[in-house]
């Protein structure tokens, strides 16, 4: 019976993540159909039921004197549990959750959003972020491994679907109490939207190319201004990043040089130095800086439907990446037309979000979009006002390289070639641990590059060697710095370069000692760094980041014994 009323509540819980309608990609709206608001308040009015019942049903003596059972007793104590979770969520943090959305939802309207009612459903959204929280904790703790497996499952899931709903909640708590400022309540906000290209690979994800300035003001959203990379060359910013920066990047002029001045994979360290390039060419000081690149594109005009630039070129989510990092270099092989059609995209994508942004069908699929790309990094931020970029950089939206002494596993190109060939640039990393000895866990780390770039075809704009090597080369060979980001307190013991050992440079970047190596790709070949490493003692494997370049990231964690702190 408890079994009956959860898979209805599943299927209530179904409805209510499908109440907000999918968005077609196209320049139609979605159908009008019944109210989505009212239909997620009566889905999450009959999922809380459905739960009470089951909760209810698993209660009482029989089940407690089951579930004490020594040996047998774990399936009835995980279904216990399992069932008081589902009761809690969807009969407090559920209908709340509801509430507060369509509260926000029936105060946006017209393009212009409601920052009184977006910051007064912050003290609800912390609430059920914590009543979330405490659920998760607890349905951890169950009993992970019964002699019912499909009693197992059940709590697998169930946490599973946890680990994703606290998270959420706890953002959108932040932006609820960030946005409202961010978005000019108090007064017009200045930001700089900077276009990253990962054709070629700088540590933030892709060099910097096209900008726009945007304002904020109660709510409104505007961009005012739009500009080419080469329109910042001559920016001079006036700022020292401290003796640490200047070691690792002083010697490819990072701060000057603005292709060079997102080669950290810290994103801080290229907004500060963003807005000080911008303050220098303007005299205007901005509030904050985004970053984003195509692939964050195409996630959001998925939502708002496709865009078309001056020429009538049509921009979609299915081909924008396409489009921007490799098509372009052949439709316009003379450089300045390039930069003005790749202006001409940035510019037509950007307005089309706006224009979708004030429709009230198209808001919340753009929304859901915009988080998707926020949560992930895909996008970062930063923000000129302390209070604000203390809240920013503790979440992936920071785009903040840690530097606390958790294990972490950093792998980051840079192009060192001047080549657009990274978008055909694959990359795997393998970490394992190994023996736990008295100097620490040792640690094997192997990094492989792969160059897929097609023999015949490419533009010469594509291939040209910027770096003049001295030795020979053929078109398609690729060059670029491969860093590793090793965990605090580690130390290398050996390296490798296609089982040779290699030179390599060291370093440190907020408490991370950086390994970089200077490695040759040639065209339609792979090459393997590995490393041997020394770290402190842990149990935990590591955070591993994901640059944001064309390719993903494929990566293999081998955890093979414990190796507990002293």
């Amino acid at each position: 019976m408890a079994g009956s009323e959860l898979a209805a509540a599943q299927t209530d819980l179904q409805t209510l993540r499908t109440s907000v309608p999918a968005v077609p990609e196209s320049n139609s709206a979605p159908t009008r159909g019944v109210n989505s608001g009212e239909r997620a308040r009566q889905a999450a009015l009959s999922a809380a039921g459905h739960a009470e019942r089951a909760h209810f049903l698993t209660t009482g003596p029989a089940w407690f004197v089951a579930a004490s059972l020594p040996g047998v007793g774990g399936p009835f104590e995980t279904v216990r549990g399992t069932t008081e979770a589902l009761d809690r969520l969807a009969g407090t943090a559920l209908p709340d959750a509801v509430r507060i959305t369509g509260r926000l939802t029936a105060a946006t309207g017209g393009g212009h959003f409601n920052l009184s009612a977006l910051r007064r459903s912050a003290p609800g959204l912390e609430r059920v972020g914590n009543e979330a929280a405490q659920v998760r904790a607890e349905v951890a703790s169950l009993p992970r491994q019964t002699w019912l497996p499909p009693v197992d499952r059940v709590r697998s899931r169930l946490l599973d679907g946890l680990n994703r709903i606290a998270p959420a909640v706890e953002n959108a708590a932040v932006g609820a109490r960030l946005l409202p400022a961010m978005l000019g309540e108090d007064g017009p906000r200045h930001y700089l939207l900077v276009f990253q290209n990962p054709a070629e690979a700088r540590g933030t994800g892709g060099m910097p190319g096209a900008y726009s300035v945007m304002t904020a003001d109660k709510g409104v959203l505007a961009l005012r201004e739009f500009g080419r990379d080469t329109d910042m060359a001559a920016a001079r910013p006036k700022i020292n990043l401290g003796t640490e920066f200047h070691a690792m990047y002083a010697h490819n002029d990072a701060v000057n040089t603005w292709p060079n001045t997102n080669m950290s994979p810290h994103f801080p360290y290229a907004a500060r130095i963003w807005s000080a390039a911008w303050l220098d060419k303007s005299e205007e000081r901005v509030d904050g800086v985004l970053s984003l690149n195509p692939s964050v594109l195409a996630r959001l005009l998925a939502a708002a439907g496709p865009a078309r630039t001056a020429d009538g070129t049509l921009v979609t989510a299915q081909n924008v990446v396409d489009l921007t990092e490799r098509a372009t270099y052949a439709l316009y092989p003379e450089s300045v037309k390039r930069k003005e059609f790749l202006l001409d995209v940035a510019r037509a994508a950007a307005e089309r979000l706006l224009t979708a942004v004030k429709d009230p069908y198209r808001r919340p699929a753009v929304f859901l979009g915009l988080y998707d790309v926020l949560r992930s990094g895909q996008m970062t931020a930063w923000s000129a006002h302390p209070a604000e970029q203390r809240e920013l950089v503790a979440h992936p939206v920071g785009g903040s390289l840690p530097d606390g002494p958790e294990p972490y596993a950093g792998l980051v190109v840079n192009n060192a070639a001047g080549t657009k060939l990274d978008y055909y640039l694959d990359r795997a990393l393998e970490w394992s641990s190994g023996r736990c000895t008295a100097a620490g866990r040792e640690v094997t780390v192997k990094a492989v590059i792969t160059n897929h770039a097609p023999a015949s075809g490419l533009p010469t704009y594509v291939t040209e060697r910027l770096d003049m090597p001295v030795f020979e080369t053929h078109r398609g060979d690729n060059r670029v710095l491969l860093s590793y980001y090793a965990t605090a307190g580690a130390q290398v013991v050996g390296a490798t370069l296609d089982g040779e050992r290699t030179a390599m440079s060291a370093g440190i970047e907020r408490r991370h000692p950086v390994y970089t190596f200077d490695v040759e790709v040639p065209l339609g070949k792979s090459r393997t760094v590995t490393l041997y490493l020394l770290e402190p003692p842990s149990n935990h494997v590591p955070t591993v980041p994901r640059q944001q370049l064309t390719r993903p990231l494929r990566v293999t964690v081998l955890a093979s014994r414990d190796c507990p702190a002293k």
